[in-house]
């Protein structure tokens, strides 16, 4: 309820409109030292859309690691500084905070705009004088970890919150810096959004702006699937050396790596390995990733902590032991750390033998290997969104099933509180429930791609009349062909439910060859109307106190469902023209 009413909070309250683009953004967008993609422009078109409206931008913006999503939000970092406002960049790891804090001063070089940043990278005197620095306003864009979301950290004037690699946050983190300033504009950066945010965005809760072209001469990374064998790692890790790379080899126990380290040494003798991983001491951990990031190792053995943004072009083969173990976008993560330059990477999955894996697990490593091209991220978020369902959407859970989400209940409990923030009375709208067993789906053979299915279900699913229903049939047909069996009945059972909603019929049921029909107090309909219309037709039929029954013609799924529309529609229209 507490993220419903923020939502309702943020439909309502003004938040900043930032000024249009003058010479000095135009000037620090020409700095920007590659040719920007048609999707990043776009993107970076409705971001400034967003930005220069009174209400406060929730926009993901989604594309694939190395795609160009950190230039288009450093875009909207000076957009906001230039008004005045701070920036605040949240981040998972230490690693990309150091990683982002030194990108962002390379970029804002020529301007005069203060950077700084809030990790355990720092001592607690160096953090308490960065966190009075950004009270004072002394700060224009702080870049942080989990630390920018102590109760301690204010600001003096937040005006935008960047929050890159969403996946790694709970939904209670977000919410917390979201709470800190109700009108603050939020843009989320993610190459494989979780089932949540991905099911908010295709329903509309919150923006989307994809990135899906990749830079110039970036070629896909090969991912190999494999079990656990001594000689493919030892041909892999050989091969990149071989070419002067570097490799990540990544087991995501700790108390296993000093086993690893020992078989690793002992298979690539000639390679020079370091571990990291997030146990070790924050001072250790930062030399070990300097190290490498400066090419005085060849080998970086560490858990899935590099699996947050770290960026090494030359390494450009990584080993991800026991696969089956990890998440769909986490190993889409981990595979987007090789490839970010224009030579052929290659991501090894090893896993135990196929028959002994889950069949969660086989599908994971499916999607995966399914998924070998460039811009595959939305889609691994779209497998995922199919495999482990989209959660619940206002609690913390990551994963349930895509039928229970309720998203009819989330918008309208998000209505009810927007009309009572306003303090405007509400008609109390009803959703017809239909208990019959009836196929009613979008068949895989009649719509292939997953993203489009579900971009359908959401276009059906807001079909209010039975001219929007025929017009969605009409585009079916023009697009995929003639609808097939359960594409025509949902299209059924949504003008059912839209006749039901006109005449408050709460629930339609079929028990023992009778259809039941249970009004709600208030329907428009007249008992001498529903009469008279169903002593026209040519059915045995009750009446009841809270509605009627009437013999099914048929057991058969469409029929029935046409013959229910056939008893509905025409009451339906008495009403109309009664001007009920």
């Amino acid at each position: 309820y507490k993220l419903v009413r923020l939502y309702a909070q943020r439909e309502i309250i003004k938040g900043y409109a930032f000024s249009p683009d003058t010479e000095l953004h135009r000037e620090f967008e020409s700095f920007f030292p590659y040719e920007e993609t048609p999707d990043q422009m776009r993107a970076w078109e409705e971001i400034k859309r967003d930005m220069e409206a009174s209400e406060p931008m929730d926009r993901l913006l989604c594309g694939d690691v190395g795609f160009g999503k950190t230039e288009v939000a450093m875009r909207a970092a000076f957009k906001a500084v230039y008004d005045g406002k701070q920036v605040a960049v949240l981040v998972p790891t230490t690693i990309l905070c150091e990683q982002h804090y030194r990108n962002f001063i390379a970029r804002f070089a020529a301007f005069p705009v203060k950077i700084d940043f809030l990790s355990r990278f720092k001592t607690p005197a160096q953090r308490r004088q960065t966190i009075d620095a950004l009270k004072r306003g002394d700060i224009d864009i702080i870049i942080g970890t989990h630390a920018l979301l102590s109760k301690r950290v204010r600001f003096y004037d937040l005006g935008l919150l960047i929050i890159d690699e969403e996946h790694r946050f709970g939904v209670t983190h977000k919410e917390r810096i979201k709470e800190l300033k109700k009108g603050v504009d939020c843009l989320t950066l993610s190459a494989t959004p979780i089932p949540r945010t991905l099911e908010m965005a295709l329903s509309g809760i919150r923006a989307m702006s994809l990135i899906e072209t990749p830079p110039e001469e970036r070629l896909s990374v090969k991912g190999i699937v494999t079990v656990f064998r001594d000689e493919t790692i030892q041909e892999a890790i050989r091969r990149e050396l071989r070419r002067q790379g570097q490799v990540f080899f990544v087991h995501n126990r700790v108390r296993e790596l000093e086993y690893y380290y020992d078989y690793l040494k002992r298979l690539v003798p000639e390679a020079r390995i370091v571990v990291g991983h997030g146990q070790m001491k924050e001072t250790e951990l930062e030399d070990v990733m300097l190290s490498f990031m400066d090419g005085k190792a060849d080998l970086l053995l560490s858990t899935s902590i590099i699996g947050s943004g770290i960026d090494i072009s030359r390494a450009n083969t990584i080993i991800i032991n026991r696969a089956d173990r990890m998440g769909l976008a986490d190993l889409y993560q981990l595979k987007g750390r090789v490839g970010r330059s224009n030579l052929r990477a290659y991501a090894y999955f090893l896993i135990p033998p196929p028959e002994t894996l889950s069949e969660e697990a086989r599908m994971r490593i499916r999607a995966i290997e399914e998924l070998n091209y460039l811009g595959a991220g939305l889609r691994v978020a779209m497998k995922d969104l199919e495999i482990r369902g989209a959660g619940n959407l206002l609690g913390k859970e990551q994963s349930g099933h895509i039928h229970a989400v309720g998203f009819d209940t989330y918008m309208e409990m998000l209505r009810e509180e927007v009309a009572s923030l306003r303090g405007v009375e509400i008609e109390e709208e009803i959703e017809p429930t239909i208990e019959i067993d009836i196929e009613a789906y979008i068949p895989e053979d009649y719509v292939y791609d997953m993203s489009l299915r579900l971009s359908l279900y959401r276009k059906i699913s807001l079909a209010a009349t039975e001219e929007d229903i025929r017009s969605l049939e009409e585009e079916l047909r023009d697009r995929f062909g003639e609808p097939p069996p359960p594409v025509r009945r949902l299209l059924d059972i949504m003008l059912i439910k839209s006749i039901a909603r006109v005449l408050r019929i709460s629930t339609i049921r079929l028990h023992k060859g009778m259809l039941r029909f249970i009004f709600i107090k208030d329907t428009p309909l007249s008992p001498e109307r529903l009469l008279g219309h169903l002593s026209s037709l040519n059915a045995s039929f009750q009446l009841h106190e809270d509605g009627f029954s009437i013999k099914a013609e048929t057991e058969a799924e469409q029929d029935m469902a046409e013959g229910i529309i056939r008893v509905l529609k025409p009451l339906m229209e008495e009403v109309a023209v009664a001007g009920c």
